[in-house]
């Protein structure tokens, strides 16, 4: 028999019966849709973050406390720890430790809602920093108002500046600059209002409120140490330099003599997307193999039904063995038709699959991350074909096999 023979009689058979073809797909369907679907929010999620890892510019470097995660379960231990402290900004200050060092700027986040009077805005993204270095970074300027000073961090003092969303939700039309919002029970002045931005970096400007690194640790948080400090080097080409001067630094500060234990982690922006890659390649992998139970129930399900189609058919093989059929010309049409069927439904998988990655983009976008776009990637269909044709060698080769082992009288006799 020629491929187009087996194909056209793979077809055949399995049209016989199309409500319970349909049934039997499901599991492959809901599989391939699911693989699908994930591969492609988990490529629209890194390529949105990629991005806005841009945002940082080539010349910033991130010092933060813990061991450097190497996948989501190290998230926690990098979160919570405590390691970085004021005499390590202070060490890393001088020039002789860190020479191309320009910049720095300790950071802590505080959670936490903001209010005024009667509003309250429980979206706000609460940064105890330098509103200089953020302005810096991130190319935005208050429209109305100023930045608060170094000065002003070292002498705790209760000042914000906020973002134009922040400003819109609690006072509306009404002039902030100069009114006290209130964050945790302490009162700030507002001392500029930035303009609309949007997202940048891992942070909407627009919802920011920027407080003095010092006053968030000692009246919001209680805590001595930082949740990570940034730094600006004086060129891009000197990043990688600068890292080791940091590491070196923080080693003498902490009195680290074997890097292997090290309490802090350094990420530039090459560093933070090969992180990124491999937190969310980790995310993809784990969540890919859980939706993949899926297919090898979908693969039962064909098996199953290939066994019945091979019982009701007996007669069939029969008079096809006696007109000539061999062996293995039966063996190869039973598993066209378990094949076929595995194809059709990965095919179905993708197209659902495919339009429900679209739809959950366009409202991300719409309605949450204007960033985000919708990303299809053709490994992704590979990937989900080759799955499907596979589910069909493996769960259609015991009934293929079964039918092909039946002997012309043993089939003729069938009732």
């Amino acid at each position: 028999m020629k491929l187009q023979d087996y194909i056209k009689t793979a077809y055949q058979g399995i049209s016989l019966h199309k409500g319970r073809t349909a049934l039997t797909l499901l599991g492959i369907v809901i599989g391939v849709a699911s693989v699908i679907l994930i591969l492609s929010i988990g490529k629209g999620a890194e390529k949105l973050i990629l991005n806005e890892i841009s945002g940082f510019g080539a010349d910033t470097i991130v010092l933060r406390p813990g061991k450097e995660p190497k996948g989501p379960s190290d998230l926690p231990g990098t979160l919570f720890a405590d390691s970085l402290k004021k005499k390590d900004v202070l060490a890393l200050k001088k020039k002789t430790n860190v020479p191309h060092l320009r910049r720095i700027a300790p950071a802590v986040f505080v959670a936490s809602p903001v209010s005024y009077r009667g509003e309250t805005y429980k979206k706000a993204q609460i940064f105890g920093w330098s509103a200089e270095f953020m302005a810096e970074m991130i190319n935005t300027y208050p429209e109305k108002g100023v930045l608060f000073s170094e000065n002003d961090i070292d002498k705790l003092s209760k000042v914000a500046v906020i973002g134009y969303k922040v400003k819109h939700e609690l006072f509306g039309n009404a002039e902030a600059v100069g009114k006290k919002i209130n964050i945790k029970g302490e009162k700030f002045k507002v001392v500029g209002v930035l303009p609309k931005k949007g997202q940048v970096a891992f942070f909407n400007v627009d919802d920011v409120v920027v407080i003095p690194s010092s006053t968030a640790q000692k009246y919001l948080l209680g805590i001595d140490y930082f949740h990570e400090i940034l730094m600006k080097v004086d060129d891009p080409k000197n990043v990688e330099k600068t890292v080791e001067d940091v590491k070196r630094t923080i080693r003498e500060s902490h009195k680290i003599k074997d890097p292997s234990k090290d309490d802090f982690f350094v990420v530039t922006q090459k560093g933070m997307i090969k992180q990124i890659k491999v937190i969310l390649d980790s995310l993809t992998v784990f969540l890919s193999s859980v939706v993949a139970i899926s297919l090898v129930v979908g693969g039962i399900g064909v098996m199953n039904i290939m066994l019945v189609s091979v019982t009701e058919r007996t007669r069939e093989i029969g008079l096809r063995k006696a007109l000539g059929a061999t062996k293995r010309n039966i063996l190869f049409q039973f598993l066209s038709e378990a094949v076929m069927l595995t194809l059709f439904g990965g095919l179905v998988g993708v197209l659902i699959g495919g339009v429900l990655a679209f739809m959950i983009a366009y409202v991300v976008k719409n309605n949450f991350i204007a960033g985000w776009e919708f990303v299809f990637p053709l490994s992704a269909l590979f990937l989900a074909l080759f799955v499907s044709f596979f589910v069909g060698i493996i769960f259609g080769i015991y009934p293929a096999k079964k039918a092909s082992d039946k002997t012309p009288m043993e089939a003729l006799r069938y009732e």
